[in-house]
């Protein structure tokens, strides 16, 4: 196993956690304004290096969350993480943003339903969000994307199967989305040490970024899209 930074950076929701073995050792959690909490990261991460440094224990890479989520937030998180790779010479994880919300529900929420899915999402603009589907073994279903929000955004898949939706975006869709295989489940946001079993997984198999070249993988997509002309 390893001991590897947490940072996670996509909402209001700023925070920090360090892993060892499987378990979390420390963590910090700040809220703000959309992005906001991130302007306390520099802080945190001086705070969680020392707990280690001051027991003595060797990180061995750092875990960070990829987006979609604040524009902001996820530049400052992203330059942190790569800052410390840089001047520890350690391995930069990835981790996608609505793949570590799923890591609570399934942890703590009781979901009867073998071939039900999961639809983290953030909250966009207007009716838009962020979402992906997953099935119960976090495998994609339908990839991260910009939906907005109408009552048949999912309903192909609702006629199928259950899907629960959670996460601030969530909110958007509970008095639009009524279907009756459409549930709702609060008090899921992304924090870092949600990040801990998919950060570990991807070191045992050595899934490592590039850190000279890495960007949140939405931004890739965003820039793309502001450059194209319009018709």
């Amino acid at each position: 196993m390893a001991c590897i930074l947490h940072i996670e950076t996509s909402t209001n929701a700023c925070s920090v956690a360090v892993s060892e073995d499987g378990q979390c050792i420390y963590e910090e959690t700040q809220h703000g304004e959309k992005g906001a909490g991130a302007e306390q990261l520099g802080r945190m991460v001086d705070e969680a290096l020392s707990f280690t440094d001051s027991h003595a224990i060797p990180f061995d890479g750092v875990a960070v969350s990829c987006g979609p989520g604040s524009y902001t937030g996820l530049r400052i998180g992203v330059s942190m993480a790569k800052g410390i790779c840089y001047g520890r010479d350690l391995k930069l994880i990835a981790v996608p943003t609505l793949e570590l919300m799923c890591v609570p529900v399934l942890l703590r929420e009781t979901i009867q339903e073998e071939h039900a899915l999961l639809c983290p999402m953030i909250d966009a603009r207007r009716m838009e969000v962020y979402s992906a589907l997953y099935d119960r073994t976090l495998k994609e279903v339908r990839p991260v994307g910009a939906d907005v929000v109408t009552e048949e955004t999912y309903k192909q898949w609702l006629d199928e199967r259950p899907i629960y939706f959670f996460g601030n975006g969530a909110k958007k869709c509970m008095e639009i989305i009524k279907h009756p295989n459409a549930h709702y489940i609060d008090g899921i946001e992304p924090l870092a040490k949600w990040m801990m079993p998919l950060a570990e997984k991807r070191f045992l198999n050595e899934q490592f970024e590039d850190v000279a070249y890495f960007v949140p993988f939405y931004l890739k997509d965003f820039v793309a899209i502001k450059a194209k002309p319009l018709l």
